[in-house]
Formats: C-alpha cells, structure tokens, sequence
C-alpha cells in the first residue's frame, strides 16, 4: 500500500556523532523522522498515516491562522478556503496535502519542488522548493519561493517539526526560547495584539521544563546571535538540540499537546506529551497584519533557512 504521504526519501549520513537518518515525505515535504545513533531527534510518525497535528510538514505561503480566512489587498477582499473549520480559519497554508517533486537527490540530500497556482483567495504562482541536507552537526534546511506571476505575492514561509531527545522524557526536557514578546490571541488563536514576556509565564528565555507548559502560543521579538536566531531543548545530562533560523525567521510558535501520539510502532499509539518549535518568518495573520510579510516581487526569489543542531551526542 501507498503510503499517505507518498514516496520517502530517506537520507544517511556517518558523522562524528554517529550515524544521522532523516526521513522526508513527497506530501508537504514533511520531515517524518530525524535521529542520531537511533535517537530520535523529532517526533517521528507511522508512514501509513498522516502526519498527526501537522507534525514536520513545510508551512507555505503562510504559517499559522489567518482569521475567517479573510484578508484585504487594495480594497479587495480575498477569501480562502476554511481549513481549520472548528474555528472559522485558514490555516498552514496551501501546500499541506501537496505532493512535491524531486528535483535533486543523494545519499544525504534531497531537493524537493511544489508550485502553488492562483486559486480563490491567493491569486498568485510560486514556485517552491526545500532541501533537506544532514551534516556533521546537524540537519540543514533551505526553502526557496520564486514568483513566477505578473504580481507581487505576500509570501511567509514556517515548518512545523516536534523535537525530542527520545531516550529523555519530553516532560523532563528544558526548553529556551529567545523571544521578547508575546503573540496575545483570543479564544480562535487569532492575534489581537503583541505584550512583553517580562515578569510573566510566557517567559522561556532562562529555560523552562516542558513538563511545566501548556502552551500553543506564538512569540515575537526574537533576538538574534551571530545572525541566528536559536532556541533550545536540553537534557540533564547537558545533550541538547538547538532549533536555528536565519535573520528572516523572526516569530517562533510554542506548542505542547499533551495528546500527541509519541509511540509510533503501531495505528493506535500512545497519547503523550510533546513539543513543536515552529520557526516561521511571520506571525498568524500576516497578511492583514502585515506583521513579517514578505511582498515577493515578479521574478524575485526569496530564500529562508533554518535547521537543527545536536550538541553532546557521542558516536557509540
């Protein structure tokens, strides 16, 4: 049987850690699975089913909600399809049951391409690509959106990976975001404005157990350290993952279901806890906001990176 998400691309690379394996789908160009000496890096998933809670999968041409799917362009009001219909929103963008072609692909890289055409509410013609390469440090990732249209199209770009460090319990991870501000939304997730993290819960700068977190909250103001923005998860025994981005991913979303299926070995897995660390280059609601949104000009190509480092792992 075919599985949902379409071909596998499997990648494998001997490090000086030890040996790195990432699985990337056809369908969204998802990272479905991710480790280090059969240590799972990322929440990995059954091939037979759908990447559960959009887990891996690349966010395209925007991250997140936009409200009632609606959103106004020069006086015209554009209106797209309702993909989060329990609460009246777009979202993820339109490339999240996509198949994606191979462009390129070796032991360790994959180039994987998807067009999004003009349709109801985003009149617009991309060409998008992704490549995933593991390296001796980590797993790099690189989107390119082209415009391939007569228009300038508001483009955002975000993926949607589940770090895990899998034989330490996710409850016991500590998790550093490097966020100032607050994405205050209301009780549809939509934005409805943007406070300091001082002297509140939404805090993570210092470290927080995930254990200690219920969250599905977006954060701004994200500092940057030699021209990387980085976010963490670490281990008691010092092993640690750093979630980077370049200068262009500025918001990151927080997320921890407790209800994620975190066993994957068979069709009815273990609910658990889990956490995502979504980079995205802009905030939920973007194009009305017009918070990180990048007007991509006729013929212009836009590049975005981001990856994930591993730090303490040792070669068995």
């Amino acid at each position: 049987m075919r599985a949902p998400t379409g071909t596998q691309y499997e990648l494998n690379l001997q490090s000086p850690s030890g040996t790195a394996r990432a699985v990337v789908t056809e369908v969204a160009a998802g990272l479905r699975a991710y480790s280090i000496n059969g240590i799972d890096l990322v929440e990995s998933f059954n091939e037979a089913v759908q990447p559960p809670m959009a887990a891996g999968i690349v966010l395209v041409p925007w991250p997140n909600r936009i409200r009632d799917g609606r959103w106004t362009q020069n006086g015209t009001t554009r209106q797209l399809a309702l993909t989060e219909p329990g609460k009246q929103n777009a979202i993820h963008g339109l490339l999240r049951f996509a198949p994606y072609r191979e462009v390129s692909r070796s032991s360790d890289t994959v180039t994987l391409a998807a067009t999004v055409f003009p349709q109801a509410g985003y009149p617009f013609h991309l060409e998008t690509e992704v490549t995933y390469s593991l390296t001796e440090t980590g797993l790099d990732v690189t989107h390119r959106v082209r415009n391939v249209g007569v228009a300038p199209a508001p483009v955002a770009v975000g993926a949607h990976p589940f770090l895990k460090i899998g034989d330490v319990p996710t409850a016991d991870l500590v998790v550093r975001v490097a966020a100032a501000t607050h994405i205050d939304v209301d009780d549809r997730l939509n934005p409805t404005g943007e406070t300091s993290v001082d002297a509140t819960g939404f805090d993570l700068r210092a470290g927080v157990a995930v254990g200690d977190l219920d969250l599905d909250d977006g954060f701004g103001g994200v500092s940057m350290a030699n021209d990387r923005c980085e976010h963490s998860l670490t281990a008691a025994d010092g092993r640690s993952l750093t979630l980077w981005g370049d200068e262009n991913m500025r918001y990151v979303q927080v997320f921890t279901p407790r209800i994620f299926p975190v066993s994957n070995d068979s069709m009815e897995p273990v609910r658990g806890l889990a956490i995502a660390i979504e980079p995205m280059t802009a905030p939920a609601n973007a194009f009305n906001s017009g918070a990180g949104l990048r007007w991509v000009e006729p013929g212009e190509q836009w590049v975005v990176r981001w990856g994930i480092r591993h730090d303490g792992f040792t070669a068995r």
